[in-house]
């Protein structure tokens, strides 16, 4: 891993494979850099150098208090000098909301692409305290409680999905990330409406979504490409259950991205 240091001095961990182009992977809730390796192995075969991201609170990047959204933007600004002073970036779900909010806060992004980011403008809004009660359950040791709170209230898993979850092998890796869920809580918060200076960003946006996804998400990136009249909305059949296909995600980023 390599490393790059946030203006707040949180050292945010990164890798990079392949060359060319460089695209910079940005991963919803409860993902690390390795979640973003199938998409990164598919962008290196295309001629593009990827990179993965540990978001601050995950993996191997460290963290300081308080949180903040644009923490998380200077974050990512960082990786972005790191790798070359600009790249494209390709943000899934609430990475995908950083990624236009880094944007509109003037980050070097060449080219947006938003993968299911899942904005709610103002309808079916998780209660206004969860931020709190998930950090108070952080600060009281209980990661079990405020990961399956988060999957419940935040993201709106069925209680059956969120049972099988939580009985599920992988489940102990998503309790180191707990911390990072109340960021996810907090970001969600902040711009669950898109801002005017989001919606009118300068760059080149295409928004991508799967032919099967929740119904939340097909609402949410409908209602994003009317509010964003120069985005382009793509559908990506390969992709399914709000999970990007590395094959299909990269040949629309190959449609707009030259390769070098």
């Amino acid at each position: 891993m390599l490393y790059a240091t946030s203006a707040d001095g949180t050292r945010i961990a990164f890798d990079q494979v392949g060359h060319g182009t460089p695209v910079v992977i940005v991963g919803g809730a409860f993902s690390t850099a390795d979640a973003g390796v199938p998409l990164a192995d598919a962008l290196k075969a295309a001629g593009f150098q990827a990179v993965t991201v540990d978001r601050r609170a995950r993996g191997e990047s460290s963290d300081t208090s308080p949180y903040s959204p644009q923490r998380e933007v200077e974050d990512l600004t960082a990786v972005l000098n790191a790798v070359g002073g600009e790249a494209a970036v390709l943000g899934h779900s609430s990475g995908a909301m950083l990624a236009l909010l880094a944007a509109a806060e003037g980050a070097p992004i060449s080219h947006l692409f938003l993968s299911e980011p899942p904005f709610l403008f103002g309808e079916r809004e998780p209660a206004a305290d969860l931020p709190d009660r998930l950090q108070s359950l952080v600060d009281a040791d209980n990661p079990t409680e405020a990961v399956t709170t988060f999957q419940r209230e935040g993201i709106g898993l069925p209680e059956p999905m969120i049972e099988q979850i939580r009985t599920s092998p992988f489940f102990p890796a998503l309790l180191p990330l707990a911390q990072s869920a109340v960021y996810d809580a907090r970001l969600s918060q902040a711009v669950s409406t898109p801002t005017a200076a989001m919606a009118e960003v300068s760059v080149p946006v295409t928004i991508l979504r799967g032919t099967t996804t929740y119904p939340v998400i097909m609402d949410a990136t409908e209602k994003l490409a009317k509010r964003m009249p120069h985005a382009v909305l793509v559908t990506v059949p390969e992709s399914h259950d709000h999970s990007p296909d590395p094959s299909g995600t990269v040949r629309e980023i190959r449609r707009r991205i030259p390769v070098q």
